[in-house]
Parts: C-alpha cells; structure tokens; sequence
C-alpha cells in the first residue's frame, strides 16, 4: 500500500515550514503533544541542563547526566552502562516500560525466546520489544537531542495511551550511538555559535574542521559495523540486540540540510534478496504512522527513494536479517542552530521535533502491530532453520590461528554456533590441523545470518547501491571454506576464541625464526626492533629442524646482540605467550635449502612511521591505517596534519603513509615529498594518490580508459543512474601473487581476494616480476562491477613499485584495511613497512 501524502499547497506549506523554522529560543512545549498531562515529579531537560533541547547542542556529558536524573526520578526506567568507548564514555542504556513489567523482566526475555520456537502464535501476553537509537554519526545531532525529550516524555507522560505502550512494550533506548563523535560535534557547533543566530551557510558554525563529528575516535563510520563488530560501541549494541531481539529498531540520522525528512522503506529493487517481502510489508505498515504524524506538523518527507536496505552491516538493515524490522529516518541538517536552506531557514529545534515525533510513531505502531511483528519474527526464525542445509562449512586458515579465531569472534557475537573438527582434516589436498579449523552447521537459529556473512553474489536487480554490494567474511578474513562438510563431523562447541596456548618455547644458543604467517608476527617483530635485536628477513625458502620455513621468515640470531642468551630467550617466550606466534629454536645455520648466513637474508631496521591526515585526506582510510598500526598492532605512528606539513622535518621518519587523499593536501607539499623520498625516504600511498604521483613522476604508470563507453538510450532522468552504475561501490575481486616477491611475504596461496571501491586501471608492466599482485582474467568473486569496468580490471596491476633517487615509492590500487574486518589483507600493508628496503 503506498504512503498516501496530504498535499499543501506550495504557499502554505512554506508558510507554516517559515514559522517553524524560525524558532531559535523553544521551549518544551514547542516539542510535546499538548493533550497528554505530565508527571511535575519528573525533571524537564532544562531543570538538568540549564537550557531545552534545540537552545543549544547537548554534549555527551551532559545527556548522561539527565538520564542518570530521569532514572533517579521514574520507575518506568532502569539505566545500565554497557562499557565504555575508546575515550572512556560510558555506552548506556535505558530499558524504559511499566514499572510492573520491570519486576519480570528475565520472565519477559524468557517467554519472547519461548514463543520463536512455539507453534503457537498467540501473542495476548508477550511483549513487543522496540530497540531505538540515536545518532550514529555524531554530527547528525538531532537525534540525541530529540532522545532527551523522547526519554523525558516516556518518564513523564500520563494517561490511558502511554499505559498502554509501556504494559504492552519494552523500549530499549540508545540515545548516543557514537559518545566521541556527539561530543566532538558538540563543542564545535556550541563554541562557534553566535548570540544573534546567523544562518549564513558560510559561517564557521556549518564548517567543522577535519576529521569532524561524524566518526569515532578512530575515525570509523559506526553505521557500518554492526556486523564487522570492531568497535566497543559497536559490541556493546550487539550483546543487547542478541539478548532482547526486539522486533523493531531505529537508527535516527540527518542528510544533507537542502532535504526533508526521510523513511523507510527505501529504494524497493535494492533491498537485499535476503530479506523476507514481509519484513518490507511491516516497513510500509510502520511508514504509515510516520507519514500520519508528520502529516499533521505539516513537515514534509520522502520514502523509498536514495536509500537502501543491501549491506547488513547497517543499524537500520542488520535487523532485517535477524528477524526484525530496521528503519532509518534521515533527516534534513541544520549543521548548526540555524542555516539558510532551499526551503528557508532550518532551526535546530525543528530538526529535532521530526525525530521526536517518529520515534512517538515507532512505539505507537510497533504497539499496534505486534502480533504481526512477533510472528513475523517467530516465522523467521522456525522457517530460516527449517529451510537451511544439513551440511556445514569447514572453515580453515592455514599457518594463521589467530586470524582464524578472530573470525570466530564475530560469529559468536552474533550467537552463530561454531565448532572445532574432531580430527585433524584434509582440504584441498593438503592436511590441516583441527586447530586451524571451524566447523559451522548450516542448520541452526541464525542461518539466515550465516548464510549473508558468507555468500558471494555477482546477479543483482540494480546496479545502484548506497554502500558496499559484497561483505563476504570468508574473503575479508582471507580463510578458505567447504561449505558441503558433513555436520555429522562437529567437534565440541567453541566458546573460548583465544588461541590455544603454544608449547613453551626451547631456549637456543643459535637462532630462533618467526613464522610470518601467523596475523601478529609485524607486532612481535615491531616489538623485536623495538628492543634493540637484530633480526633479518628470508628472501628464499629453506628447512631446518622437520619444518618448512617460507618467504618472509623472520630470523632472529643469537649472537652479536646487546642482549643475552638468556635475556633473548625470555622476551620471545613472552611474545609467543601474549601474540599467538610461532617460533621455531634452531640449533644449526646448516640448513637446507639457504643457509642461515646467506646474502638471502635482508637487514631490517625499525621503522619511524608517519601518517599523513588532514584536509584533503580521507578520514576512514586515515583512521583504518591509525587503528591498524596503533590499536592492533601497538607500533607508534605520528600523525601529521596537511596544516602543519609544511613546517615538518620529515626526515626523523623512514616511511610516510598517505591515504586516499586529494587536491592540495599533496599539490602544496609535492616539493618536499619528493626531496624526502630522493633522500632515502620510503612512501606508501593508496587509490586516488596515483594522480599526484603520476603527476609528480614519482611512479609513472599509464591507465587503462575505456575508448567508447557512450551512454546510449538513456533519457535525461536516468543520467544520474547510468554514471552511478559505472561506480565500483564496493566489490570482492582476485588478484594473483608472486608469493617470492615481499610484498606477498607470509600469505599461503597464489591468489588472494580484495577489496575494490575505486575506477582506478593501471596497466601491468610489461616484466612480469613487476607485477606481483594482478588481477586474474576473471576477477569478480562477489558484487556488483558493470561490464564495461570488469573488461578494464581485467589483468591490470594491484600494486606497483618504482626507485625514486636513494628512496622507494608503493601505490596500492585498493585499500587493504578496509573498515578494520578486513584482516585478510592489512599484511600488505605491513609488508610494505617492513621488508621496504627488499623491493
């Protein structure tokens, strides 16, 4: 059924939108519905803050502080901290309904379990569980700001209607996704705001400086990561998801302030094929409410439209593989308190009135439709397991348990039961050990969940997508899967996803080698350098002492070190301990193959590392390097900020790392690049930086272009479309691997899958040694590439390398850290670092 809008007249509408829009000092009337009373016992937002919501931008601080009053003050809430975030702000929670429901709530969890396994549909005394949260992106504020007149009318409000949503609903609400990045926003927009609003979009209040609000402390977009699960806020949403499985959740952002308001559903032929059609029916059912009560404020919107429900890795599309309904609201950004729109002057308050006026939409037809909702639900859950396959998938990681057991993280985090093999086992042909080895049976309560984790899909309705149209785990981990394994073959259930521990390590008068492979071994080998040791690395392969050691082995000799034997011996026992790798004593150079004191050993030394961000970098390349280097593998890196470049001597640092970045970010400082890399520097770029450094004559490499790619039949609606499918959005693509050249150091197999979001072709150089990563002649393993695009990546370079002067350039096509689950890849990366000097 489609949304039937009540059409204004053009006049009146901007009327009544002008007057709205014009409110720069509200009050808490301005927001609430005028026909319900309110408890005077529960403390306004003012009382607290000492001014009401749209005044003034709330800082996390702050809207913590009135939760604490609202549940100090009701028993309709109970307030609970989740953990923290990486700069220590507490990631709460507030369960708000009856207080007679509050007694049992255990009892309520129990009986909603119970009814997804019954044959019983009746719903007469369960309780429908709406999970609402706000705010994601940090500069998208309107949404916890509306969550604390939302939170105030949940405690305060009286009547027969707000009876009836807290007995028959529990409301779960998040009124900060992202704490770092609404706290950062709000400094910024509070301490550039003016007494006498100016609505002038050329204000610095609109203009925040980089990385801005929108990310975390690491600068991660959140609303990607409800399935990666990487970040603590992130973690801490998903325990409450699993444990309440609510049957709706919201996700309240703005967009751009030339806008409305926006809800789901959204674009119809982009909802992932997934997705049950009567997840998208309820979305419609609940839409409705939505449009009824913005009819009424007279604030316009827009529905299926822009945006989509594909990539469930979103907070409004994750539910929709789990059983549940997920709705977006986007609404137009005020970026400030005031700002000068197509439509007029757009307040802050107004902004926050749409939120708050869905979210009141949300809990009336989630209460409405809850015996739908349930059963739905219920319906999803019984025909998902009964539908799934009796087989599992054997996923195994060769010379990488770590990386393995990171993987399994994820899937217990999403209640996806995992199991070690009995028995060592044999894939394609070669023998891997049972600890090297999951075993996942298809046939289990979140199969659906499993199966999108891990399919791989290249047929699509649209060519359009608003994130990614690939997410495979079994690729961004780099693992290796059977998805016919006999589930007859489960081990025990895996609950502990720590590496087992290792034997102790033998002490050695000789040398030791770590094994490259293992996800760890750049850490340990940081820590190595670090301390003062002298490893080197194996250009060749060679054996010793019944083990095979392959390119990249790191050999660690004894003698001719500042410290001892004995000093050496407990440091690596310890790094063994704490890192999960493996290293081997040896007692012998006198190996097979090379021998230890081969010239095919190369020097390493410790790199000082320097990150370029800033204007003109982008902030989730820079901020997936930052958290790669410094959160995973604890190696300090400088982050030097395009403002202050200029002035830096560049030359206290041995590798300096530029993300996608653009413009004068590099064109202002070219000069001093290029003298630095001359004078022996070493520099490492990504995507977009191939222009500048093409430009610069620092790599010269020529581009593959497509000679007649003309749009034909395509009429002046669709033009936006028909650019937007030559896009590569994000898709899985193989490229092949000279395993003896550095850059492929530690990975096990010839090929090697990656992820691909940019239309940059570069052509192979014409000796095949050059191209050590290059795509195969049939690229795509899963998502959406046109055809067109597919015939130019077919066979080009992924890589490329070239001297400059005493220095060494590295340009990756594609970026390997992509959004921090793609660990498959990131050793390129750390190759790059460290095995420099062997390119």
């Amino acid at each position: 059924m489609k949304i039937q809008i009540r059409v204004l007249s053009l006049f009146l509408f901007l009327t009544i939108s002008n007057s709205i829009f014009a409110q720069t000092n509200v009050n808490l009337a301005y927001y609430l519905p005028t026909d319900v009373s309110y408890n005077p016992e529960i403390p306004k937002p003012e009382k607290i803050l000492h001014f009401t919501p749209g005044n003034q931008h709330v800082s996390h601080d702050r809207l913590l502080q009135y939760m604490y009053a609202l549940a100090e003050s009701s028993p309709r809430i109970k307030i609970e901290n989740r953990g923290f975030t990486y700069e220590n702000r507490p990631l709460i929670l507030l369960t708000i309904t009856s207080d007679e429901n509050h007694k049992k709530l255990d009892e309520i969890k129990s009986e909603r379990k119970n009814f997804l396994k019954s044959k019983s549909s009746s719903t007469e005394n369960l309780a429908v569980v709406v999970n609402q949260g706000y705010s994601v992106h940090g500069n998208e504020a309107s949404g916890s700001n509306s969550a604390l007149i939302y939170a105030y009318y949940l405690a305060a409000a009286e009547g027969a209607e707000i009876d009836k949503y807290l007995n028959e609903a529990v409301i779960l609400l998040d009124p900060s996704f992202n704490p770092d990045g609404l706290q950062r926003f709000a400094n910024w927009v509070n301490t550039n705001k003016s007494e006498n609003l100016n609505p002038d979009p050329n204000d610095r209040e609109f203009s925040e400086t980089w990385p801005r609000g929108r990310t975390n402390h690491y600068w991660f977009d959140l609303n990607r990561d409800w399935l990666p699960v990487q970040h603590p806020s992130s973690k801490a949403k998903i325990v409450t998801f699993h444990d309440w499985q609510p049957n709706v959740l919201t996700d309240h952002h703005e967009m751009g302030s030339n806008s409305t308001f926006f809800f789901q559903p959204g674009i119809p032929e982009r909802t992932h094929p997934l997705t049950p059609p009567k997840n998208q029916e309820l979305t419609q059912k609940i839409a409705n409410y939505h449009a009824d009560i913005l009819d009424d404020a007279g604030s316009f919107y827009y529905s299926k439209e822009s945006f989509d429900d594909f990539y469930y890795g979103k907070g409004s599309t994750f539910p929709d593989i789990n059983g549940s309904v997920g709705i977006l609201f986007e609404q137009a950004s005020s970026r400030g308190h005031l700002q000068e729109t197509d439509f007029g002057n757009l307040s802050f308050p107004f902004t926050i009135k749409n939120q708050f006026l869905t979210s009141l939409s949300t809990l009336k037809a989630s209460v409405e439709l809850k015996d739908e909702l349930l059963n739905f639900q219920r319906q999803f859950y019984q025909e998902s397991f009964k539908n799934a396959d009796d087989n599992a998938y054997l996923i195994t990681k060769e010379k990488d348990p770590f990386l393995l057991n990171e993987l399994g993280k994820i899937l217990h985090q999403h209640q996806i039961e995992v199991y070690r093999p009995k028995n060592d086992v044999s894939f394609n042909g070669k023998s891997i050990a049972k600890n090297e080895a999951f075993v996942v049976p298809k046939k289990q309560t979140q199969s659906k969940l499993l199966e999108a984790m891990f399919e791989d899909r290249t047929q699509f309705k649209d060519s359009l997508f608003y994130d990614v149209s690939a997410f495979s785990f079994k690729h961004s981990f780099g693992v290796e899967v059977n998805a016919d394994f006999s589930a007859k073959k489960l081990g025990d259930p895996v609950e502990d996803f720590s590496v087992p521990r290792l034997p102790k390590l033998e002490k050695s008068e000789y040398a030791y080698v770590l094994r490259w492979s293992d996800f760890n071994s750049p850490k340990v080998l940081y820590q190595l350098l670090e301390k003062g040791l002298r490893p080197r690395v194996a250009t060749k392969q060679f054996q010793a002492a019944s083990n095979e050691f392959d390119y990249g082995s790191i050999l660690i000799p004894v003698q001719n070190q500042e410290l001892s034997s004995a000093e050496i011996h407990s440091i690596l026992v310890n790094l063994v301990e704490e890192n999960a790798v493996h290293i081997t004593p040896l007692q012998t150079g006198l190996t097979e193959g090379v021998n230890l004191g081969s010239p095919s050993f190369g020097t390493l030394k410790q790199p000082k590392i320097a990150l370029m961000l800033g204007d003109g970098v982008s902030v989730g390349d820079a901020g997936e390097i930052w958290h790669l280097l410094d959160f995973r593998y604890e190696i300090p890196v400088t982050k030097l900020d395009t403002r202050n470049f200029s002035r830096v001597d560049l030359s206290k640092y041995t590798h300096l790392i530029i993300p996608n970045a653009y413009g004068s970010a590099l064109s202002a400082n070219s000069d001093k690049i290029k003298e630095w890399v001359r004078s022996g520097g070493h520099l490492i770029s990504f995507r977009n930086t191939i222009n500048w450094l093409n430009t610069n004559d620092l790599l010269n490499v020529e581009f593959r272009k497509s000679e007649n790619q003309v749009a034909k039949n395509i009429d002046f609606e669709n033009r936006r479309n028909y650019y937007g499918a030559q896009r590569i959005g994000g898709a899985i693509f193989e490229v092949e691997l000279d395993r003896s050249h550095p850059i492929a150091y530690g990975y096990m197999n010839s090929t090697m899958a990656v992820f691909r979001n940019t239309t940059q072709f570069v052509e192979p150089d014409k000796n095949s040694f050059n191209n050590p990563m290059q795509y195969t002649s049939n690229p795509l393993l899963s998502g959406y590439i046109s055809d067109e695009n597919l015939e130019l990546l077919q066979e080009t370079s992924a890589f490329k390398t070239a001297g400059f002067g005493r220095g060494k350039v590295f340009y990756f096509t594609d970026n390997p850290n992509f959004r921090a689950f793609w660990l498959g890849t990131t050793k390129l990366m750390m190759n790059a670092i460290f095995f420099s000097g062997e390119m």
